[in-house]
C-alpha cells in the first residue's frame, strides 16, 4: 500500500459533506494513494461510519484554537480559529509524505504528481501572491515539526488569526527560497472571482486541477432543487456554474444515499429530534438525507429549501436578482400584513381608541369648555404676553377672568388689582417692577387645533395677556415671576 496520503479535516457533519464529495472526486480522478481524514469530537458517530467507507484512515483529534479574537475580527471570520486544528496533520507519521486539501476543495483531474514536491509546497494566494494559500500544500509528517509549529504559534500567533497566517510566518522563506515549492495556480484555483479575474478563469478553466470554494459560500450552502437535481448558482459564481453542478452531481451519485437523519451539524443526537420527519436542528446533513432525488417536490423539500435560504442569508449570500428580490420581499410582507389574525387586529383597534381618548382628554384639559378660570396660569389659561416684547409675564396675583363664548370677535374683561402706585419700568433685567393699579385685558383664544396638534401648539404658543399700567406703559416682570412662569410652563 502507498506510503503517501491525501489528508483533509472536518469539524462537524456539515463540513463532512464536503469531505465525502472530495474523497469521491479523488477516486474519480484515479489517485493511487491513500485517503485520510482528521475529525474532531463534534463529528457524529453516524457520519464517521460513512467517512470510513471512503477514507482509509479516520483519526480523531482535539480542537486547537488560536484564541486570537482581534485578528479574526479583522477577517470577520471568527470560525477560522479552529483551523489551527489543521496542524494535527503533521502527526500522521504513518505516512512518508502527504498533500493536505481543505474539505471545500474539489479535484477535477489526477494530481498525484504533487507527491514529487517537497515540504512546504503550495500555490500563491489570489489576494496576496507573496503568501501561499493553505487550502492545498505538500508536507512531511513529523512529530518534531508539529511541536515546533505549535510552539511558534504560542510565541508569535498568526497575522490573520488562522492557520494560513501562522504557516506563512513559520515557512517565511516560501516566497524567495525555492521556486520549486511554488505550485502552479491550477492546483488551488479560487471559485469566487472578481471582474479582472474572470477573463483568465475562462481562458485557463480547462487546465484547472483543484477548485477551491474559499470564502463563506460553500457548495453545500447553495440552494439545490432535488426534483431536477440542479443547483441555483448565485450570480457571482455564474462563471463556475458547471463546476458547482459537478459537486452536486457527485453528491447525488455517491453521497446522498449514505446519509441518515442521525447526522447532526454539531454532534450530539437527540432522541426527540429523531422523531421528527424534518428537523432543522438535525443539521444540513440530516436534512439532505430526507430528500427524494428526482421525485416530485415534497414538504420536506420545501422545508429544506427554507433552511438553505436562511443559511445563505446568514452567510451574506442573498439572491437579490431572483427569489430574494425586493418585489418578492415586499409581496411577502404585504401577504403577512393582510393575513393578520383577527385578535391582533382587535388589539390594535383598541390601542388606537385608547390613544384617541388620551388625546381628547388632554385637549379638554388644555382648553376648558367652562366660562370661568379660577386659577390663571400658563397651562390652563390664555397665555400672557407683554405689549412691548415677546417675553411671557406670569400672573402673580389672583385675577378673575371670564372665558368668552365661542365667537370670532375678541372679548375683553377687566380686573382691578389694588396695588401701590407704579413708577416707570426699568429697562434692565435686574430692575424690580413697581406696583401700581394694573388693568388686565384677556383676549380669547382661537378655535382649538385638532387633537393630534394640541400638544405641539401648546408648547409653541406665546403668552397673550397684556398687562399695562394706568398710563399705558408696560410693567416689566420680576425675575422671580419669570421663574415661576417657566416652572408652570414646563
Amino acid at each position: 500500500m502507498s506510503k503517501f496520503a491525501w489528508v483533509t479535516l472536518t469539524t462537524n457533519d456539515t463540513y463532512s459533506l464536503g469531505a465525502l464529495v472530495l474523497a469521491h472526486s479523488l477516486r474519480r480522478a484515479g489517485t493511487a494513494h491513500q485517503l485520510a481524514v482528521l475529525v474532531t469530537p463534534s463529528v457524529s458517530e453516524a457520519m464517521r461510519n460513512k467517512l470510513k467507507d471512503v477514507y482509509n484512515v479516520v483519526q480523531e483529534v482535539n480542537v486547537l484554537d488560536s484564541q486570537d479574537a482581534a485578528n479574526l475580527a479583522l477577517l470577520s471570520r471568527p470560525e477560522l480559529g479552529v483551523t489551527f486544528t489543521k496542524l494535527h496533520c503533521w502527526r500522521l507519521v504513518q505516512f512518508e509524505k502527504c498533500v493536505f486539501l481543505d474539505a471545500d476543495t474539489l479535484v477535477l483531474q489526477n494530481c498525484d504528481e504533487l507527491f514529487e514536491r517537497e515540504e512546504l509546497s503550495a500555490a500563491p494566494d489570489v489576494s496576496w501572491p507573496d503568501c501561499f494559500n493553505s487550502g492545498v500544500f505538500v508536507f512531511r509528517p513529523s512529530v518534531d515539526t508539529f511541536g515546533k509549529i505549535t510552539e511558534f504559534a504560542v510565541q508569535h500567533g498568526s497575522f490573520d488569526g488562522g492557520d494560513q497566517g501562522l504557516l506563512n510566518q513559520y515557512f517565511a522563506d516560501w516566497a524567495t527560497a525555492d521556486i520549486k515549492k511554488h505550485l502552479p495556480f491550477v492546483y488551488n484555483v479560487t471559485a469566487y472571482a472578481s471582474y479582472c479575474y474572470l477573463p483568465a478563469f475562462k481562458q485557463f478553466r480547462d487546465n484547472i486541477k483543484i477548485l477551491h470554494f474559499a470564502g463563506k459560500l460553500k457548495p453545500w450552502l447553495i440552494q439545490f432543487n432535488s426534483e431536477t437535481k440542479s443547483a441555483s448558482t448565485p450570480s457571482e459564481y455564474a462563471h463556475a456554474h458547471d463546476l458547482i453542478q459537478l459537486w452536486w452531481n457527485i453528491f447525488c451519485d455517491n453521497v446522498h444515499e449514505r446519509l441518515t437523519d442521525e447526522m447532526q451539524s454539531h454532534g450530539a443526537v437527540s432522541s426527540d429530534n429523531l422523531k421528527k420527519p424534518f428537523n432543522e436542528e438535525a443539521g444540513l446533513a440530516g436534512a439532505l438525507s430526507q430528500l427524494r432525488l428526482g421525485a416530485q417536490r415534497t414538504p420536506e423539500q420545501e422545508q429544506y429549501e427554507n433552511l438553505m435560504r436562511r443559511q445563505c442569508w446568514e452567510s451574506g449570500q442573498i439572491d437579490y436578482a431572483g427569489r430574494d428580490s425586493f418585489d418578492n420581499i415586499w409581496k411577502k410582507i404585504t401577504q403577512t400584513l393582510d393575513a393578520k389574525p383577527a385578535k391582533e387586529a382587535d388589539k390594535t383597534d383598541n390601542t388606537l381608541s385608547y390613544n384617541q381618548l388620551l388625546t381628547q382628554t388632554a385637549t379638554e384639559l388644555l382648553h376648558p369648555p367652562t366660562s370661568e378660570v379660577s386659577s390663571p396660569s400658563l397651562s390652563s389659561s390664555p397665555s400672557v404676553r407683554s405689549s412691548s416684547s415677546s417675553r411671557a409675564v406670569p400672573a402673580t396675583n389672583n385675577v378673575a377672568a371670564t372665558e368668552p363664548a365661542a365667537s370670532s370677535k375678541v372679548a375683553t374683561n377687566k380686573a382691578t388689582i389694588n396695588t401701590p402706585k407704579a413708577t416707570a419700568p426699568q429697562p434692565t433685567r435686574q430692575a424690580q417692577p413697581q406696583t401700581s393699579q394694573v388693568k388686565v385685558e384677556v383676549q380669547s383664544q382661537p378655535q382649538p387645533p385638532p387633537p393630534s396638534q394640541a400638544q405641539p401648539q401648546l408648547q409653541s404658543q406665546t403668552a397673550q395677556h397684556i398687562v399695562q399700567s394706568p398710563n399705558g406703559a408696560p410693567v416689566a416682570p420680576s425675575r422671580a415671576g419669570r421663574q415661576r412662569a417657566m416652572r408652570k410652563f414646563k
